[in-house]
């Protein structure tokens, strides 16, 4: 399957090929009809576990305020990309959002090893469970209407973190669907489950590769390892790609980050487990920050209205368990409410200080 892939942090070879080719009007009109001509809208869904449900009921209730845009590219990490299909299909794809954020527990989830077994496994969980929802929900039907969206145009995008080069993978997932190459449900059934793999929690997802005549094996892993949240490469020159599809007017950039972006203290005990958890959530919560600077540097680069969400401080809830349903279905309520009320965008991450042009 060439151009379904290409790493997170540099510009896809097949992009350059096709800005350099693509000079007829009528032909680029005729490849994307749903980007060409049209004022874009780009939804990126940020990792967070269970905190996904935010994200969903976010969706749900923007389709029900009424001004809920189509997408022409969504992307998606760990959670974010168990969500992004359904976004990516549209509203009438709610209705999949609310039953998998709002009746599944942590059983439905995974299933823990028992304890003599850890020493000759990858993970203390077996995320067979996981990958029996994603085979259930994204069924034939599901794929042939992402593909149906690709043959207009749009694009979903879905990133893992490859563990054998350290670096991020983007996943084109529409065009996984539309290639109608043998094994590419499968594929894009592994892609969903190794984006969602939290290493040390679930095994890292092995994927078979055939490239210039040889076989090879790769360890793909939870894409929050290497970015919470993304929207396309920075060395991307992205003024380019809209000059070429005649994007009138300025593109709109959401991005949902399915966490709080405050701390709170906690007395933590000077146990392995204690300081290891509190240390990696205080990786993940870091470097998503870092992953919202980003995307809205380039907002500014490339003169992309920025507008971006996240949980907010005041819900305290806490979960039970990994996979919480009553947790997930109040934090589900509460992106739906604040959605539907029309959702108080920010304009800029948290903290970050912007000049106006007199110098004040």
């Amino acid at each position: 399957m060439p151009d379904v892939r290409f790493w997170g942090d540099d510009i896809p070879p097949s992009l350059e090929a096709q800005l350099a080719e693509l000079t007829d009007e009528r032909q680029i009109k005729a490849l994307y009809p749903a980007l060409y001509g049209h004022t874009h809208n780009y939804l990126a869904l940020s990792g967070g576990g269970a905190n996904g449900a935010y994200g969903a009921g976010m969706l749900a209730g923007w389709t029900d305020a009424g001004d809920r845009p189509e997408f022409q590219m969504v992307s998606g990490v760990s959670t974010g990309a168990l969500t992004a299909p359904w976004a990516f299909l549209g509203p009438a794809y709610d209705s999949v959002l609310r039953e998998i954020y709002t009746t599944k527990s942590t059983k439905d989830i995974l299933r823990f090893r028992r304890w003599y077994d850890f020493p000759f496994s990858a993970s203390a969980a077996d995320s067979g469970p996981l990958l029996k929802l994603i085979e259930h929900y994204m069924s034939d039907d599901v794929i042939a209407a992402i593909a149906a969206e690709h043959r207009k145009g749009r694009r979903l995008f879905i990133g893992t973190t490859d563990l054998d080069y350290m670096r991020p993978r983007i996943w084109n997932i529409s065009a996984i669907a539309a290639s109608g190459k043998p094994g590419a449900k499968q594929l894009i059934h592994k892609i969903m489950l190794a984006s969602a793999s939290i290493p040390g929690v679930f095994p890292p997802v092995l994927i078979h590769v055939h490239a210039a005549s040889q076989s090879f094996d790769e360890l793909h892993v939870d894409g929050g390892v290497t970015t919470q949240v993304f929207v396309y490469p920075a060395p991307v020159d992205w003024n380019k790609v809209m000059e070429r599809l005649r994007m009138p007017g300025q593109a709109r950039m959401f991005v949902i980050r399915n966490a709080t972006l405050g701390t709170k203290r906690e007395i933590i005990q000077p146990s392995f487990a204690a300081i290891t958890g509190r240390s990696i959530s205080s990786l993940i919560r870091t470097q998503g920050i870092g992953d919202m600077y980003l995307i809205y540097m380039l907002s500014m680069r490339d003169g992309i209205d920025y507008n971006l969400a996240y949980i907010p401080s005041e819900f305290e809830t806490r979960p039970s368990e990994m996979f919480d349903k009553e947790y997930m279905k109040d934090l589900f309520e509460l992106g739906y409410q604040k959605a539907l009320a029309g959702y108080p965008w920010d304009k800029k991450p948290p903290g970050w200080a912007v000049k106006d042009t007199d110098g004040s």
